[in-house]
């Protein structure tokens, strides 16, 4: 019984061949005007407007299928650049990090050495918290009495100052920077070795003051601020000389020599802080030796 119906089916698929090549042959020998022709050009004429309808009527859902899968492969594709854009960032967010660090040492060495402080026994101090006031410009590093730190040890950048230690832990420490209104320090310019007083600005965050100055001619914009160091046998500075406090950035000019005020503008980018080195003392000897005669 099977191989009666696959025979069945063999003959019909050779005799449809054999029509077909039939009809072709037919239809390529005769002329344009011929009967194959005439039947093509009726079929084409009713079938044609069939078509046309079903191209409109199904477009629709042949849009809709499109709009799917392109959807499908948009949603893959924006998965996959998702993916190699993360990656991206933290390839990115871990050179700058080894950028900025080697940035910072090379800064670093380049501020000890002019102004002579690996004597002082520097500890590297990472920032790991920030005081919420603004009058109160403090921030929180990660090492204490168990390092060395002490009380109003001085701390630094390779910019320049930052502030001093203003209490200890075992653990860690609390710094008050330079914009802290408790904060002052006795200071030169360095290029008229002027003296000078560095304060806040009252009010204004981020901005040092140098108010009543004897000579305040002697001071102009654009000059560099230096720490004074130990002036006094009797008022001894707890910073070494020469360490950068900021640049002169605008004299307000009073009514006389007294009135004029003059803003200084850190150098040390006190906002954006991450490592900071403590300036510890090892001995009296070197605290003596850079007292200013």
């Amino acid at each position: 019984m099977y191989d009666k119906a696959v025979r069945r089916r063999r003959a019909v698929l050779a005799v449809l061949v054999v029509l077909c090549l039939v009809l072709l042959t037919a239809y390529f020998g005769e002329s344009s005007g011929g009967g194959l022709h005439s039947v093509q050009r009726g079929a084409m004429s009713v079938l044609t407007p069939i078509q046309e309808g079903a191209n409109k009527a199904l477009k629709p859902l042949r849009d809709l299928f499109g709009w799917f899968g392109d959807t499908l492969d948009a949603k893959s594709e924006r998965d996959k650049l998702k993916g190699e854009r993360d990656a991206l960032r933290l390839e990115v967010a871990a050179l700058d990090q080894r950028g900025h660090a080697l940035y910072g040492e090379r800064a670093w060495r380049d501020a000890a050495a002019a102004a002579n402080l690996n004597a002082y026994e520097p500890i590297q101090a990472r920032m790991f918290a920030r005081s919420p006031s603004t009058f109160y410009s403090r921030i929180e590093i990660n090492r204490g009495s168990k390092d060395g730190v002490e009380v109003n040890d001085p701390v630094v950048n390779g910019e320049g100052l930052v502030g001093k230690v203003f209490s200890v832990s075992g653990p860690s420490s609390v710094v008050m920077l330079l914009t802290d209104q408790d904060f002052g320090v006795s200071a030169l310019d360095a290029k008229s070795s002027e003296p000078l007083s560095v304060e806040a600005a009252p009010g204004t965050p981020g901005d040092l003051l140098i108010d009543f100055v004897p000579n305040a001619r002697a001071v102009r914009r654009g000059d560099s601020i230096v720490t004074a160091g130990t002036t006094s046998e009797r008022l001894p500075s707890p910073f070494p000389p020469g360490i950068l406090i900021g640049i002169v950035s605008r004299v307000d000019i009073g009514d006389g020599e007294l009135d004029r005020r003059i803003h200084v503008k850190p150098a040390a980018d006190l906002r954006r802080l991450d490592t900071v080195r403590v300036l510890t003392k090892p001995a009296a000897e070197l605290r003596a030796s850079t007292k200013t005669p």
